[in-house]
């Protein structure tokens, strides 16, 4: 979902401006999302999904911390049922966002859109934000929040998935799960990784509520 960095619209779910005019002069709207992207977003929203829920049934079955998750929100139904789940959405969500990441990097889209983040423009934007005057103007840019935010989930991912091979395969990929600190260790920032994604996924949605063409942009391109 994007939007441009401005500060003057009081309104978060006011169409854009430039929407408005190619509507007014007949023109078709603008590609905004190519369909590489749409279709990738989709898969790894699914795959991370089926991952999270099932990643906590089995985290159920060894908890890191004084709480357990409620059965009703996870997936596999058992210990065994849950790790074929959590397997089978792992090697969709390798492989796409390997794609993904190589698709980003080469054709320029990570560096268009998530490129440059200031502090200052981060806390510019949040405090726009946080006031409801932080325009959505132009879908087809990120403002400073939404850069930080997709890199740091990009950053996530790729830690969910690094660590949670570390602790697949402790003896196979020893020298990874060493650069976690060791088995224990791994799981921790296996699941500090996975709380950031749903940090991100509850954002996400909640920014999907306010301004619904985003989301049609992600579904149609436009």
């Amino acid at each position: 979902m994007s939007a441009t960095t401005s500060a003057t619209t009081p309104d978060l779910a006011e169409p854009d401006r430039a929407d408005r005019q190619d509507r007014a002069s007949g023109a078709p709207r603008r590609m905004i999302h190519p369909l590489w992207v749409r279709l990738q977003h989709w898969i790894n929203a699914v795959a991370m999904i089926v991952m999270i829920m099932s990643g906590w049934r089995i985290y159920n079955a060894s908890p890191l911390f004084g709480f357990s998750f409620p059965n009703a929100i996870t997936m596999g139904g058992w210990l065994g049922g849950a790790l074929l789940w959590h397997f089978a959405a792992m090697w969709v969500l390798a492989i796409n966002g390997l794609i993904y990441l190589i698709l980003g990097i080469l054709t320029g889209r990570f560096r268009r859109k998530l490129l440059p983040i200031s502090a200052s423009g981060v806390i510019g934007d949040a405090r726009a934000a946080l006031t409801g005057r932080l325009a959505h103007d132009d879908l087809s840019k990120y403002n400073q929040v939404q850069k930080l935010l997709y890199t740091g989930v990009i950053l996530a991912g790729i830690i969910v998935v690094l660590s949670g091979a570390s602790i697949w395969k402790p003896v196979q990929f020893q020298w990874l799960t060493a650069v976690f600190g060791g088995y224990d260790i791994a799981r921790y920032v296996h699941f500090a990784a996975m709380a950031a994604i749903v940090g991100f996924l509850v954002v996400h949605v909640l920014l999907a509520v306010l301004v619904p063409k985003s989301l049609r942009a992600m579904i149609v391109g436009k």
